[in-house]
């Protein structure tokens, strides 16, 4: 018995190497055809074994590089802000929708996940955000449209609250005498680091990949994000590019179109990259107690 238990033990190491590869394989594809010759990728297309090097669209990347650093400052302070702050302000919620001696609380909790499945409309947002309350070239269009809160993250944190923080210990925490908020701050915060990492990196995630915001509500290019400086890099490289065919110079037909294009991706991703590791342990953990039941 003990034999074929390493057998199945072996089996399931092998396949999650190569799952895991399978994982790893698109990022090494990705980095290895951003530092390939711009004419070999056109002649032979994507390999991770390039027959010529080349970090032509590094090189045009970093005559960029005062642009990029100043967009990488305005991504890095909108992402923790965000993040920050949508993280108190999920937790805000969520923690009473999981009491179930809210009143009213039935009546909260479904007008939040009515917000999963209707908005106002682009149209109707964008008329409302810089009309009503004027964030158009300001920092706070990168921060609040659409992102600030999120009905799937309430609910997500509220159900770990409901199941995971025991009613005993809020009823402990009341004879001693806290309040609402002390036992918030004192107590749930404390016992919650797991959902908090997981709310916190969808959080993270969907500031540092968000281009939607800067592209409807910011035309101020001191206040654009890289996703959104990286894109109007990209479309003018191939405005260049595209100019370069109908005759107009020759020397633009040089520009690395494709390479490009990789190169961009890998700055955007490599932040996070580095980051995830750290939250893994609490990711998995907060996703998979959070979930048990809706």
């Amino acid at each position: 018995m003990d034999k074929e238990n390493r057998i199945w033990q072996w089996a399931a190491h092998i396949m999650m190497i190569v799952l895991s590869l399978a994982c790893v394989l698109p990022f090494v594809l990705l980095f290895m055809a951003s530092i390939t010759d711009e004419s070999s990728i056109v002649k032979h297309g994507y390999t991770l074994f390039p027959s010529v090097l080349s970090l032509d669209a590094y090189d045009y990347l970093w005559k960029q590089s005062d642009q990029i650093f100043h967009a990488y400052g305005v991504t890095i302070l909108v992402t923790a802000v965000g993040t920050a702050a949508s993280l108190i302000m999920t937790s805000l919620l969520a923690y009473p929708l999981s009491r179930k001696d809210l009143p009213g609380g039935q009546v909260i909790a479904f007008i939040v996940f009515f917000t999963l499945l209707f908005n106002g409309g682009l149209v109707p947002t964008y008329l409302v955000y810089t009309q009503i309350f004027h964030l158009k070239n300001t920092i706070f269009a990168l921060l609040v449209p659409w992102l600030l809160m999120n009905g799937f993250n309430v609910l997500l944190m509220r159900t770990f609250f409901s199941t995971t923080i025991p009613t005993a210990v809020l009823e402990s925490a009341s004879i001693d005498g806290a309040g609402e908020f002390r036992t918030y701050f004192r107590v749930v915060l404390p016992l919650s680091a797991p959902i908090l990492a997981t709310v916190g990196m969808f959080q993270a995630l969907g500031y540092w990949n968000d281009w939607n915001n800067g592209l409807v509500f910011v035309t101020n290019p001191d206040l654009f994000s890289l996703q959104n400086v990286l894109n109007r890099i990209m479309s003018d490289i191939q405005f260049l590019t595209s100019n370069s065919r109908m005759g107009t110079s020759q020397a633009l037909a040089q520009l690395p179109s494709e390479t490009f294009r990789m190169a961009i991706a890998v700055i955007g991703v490599i932040p996070i990259l580095i980051v995830y590791p750290f939250f893994q342990k609490y990711f998995v953990k907060g996703m998979t107690i959070g979930a048990v039941k809706g």
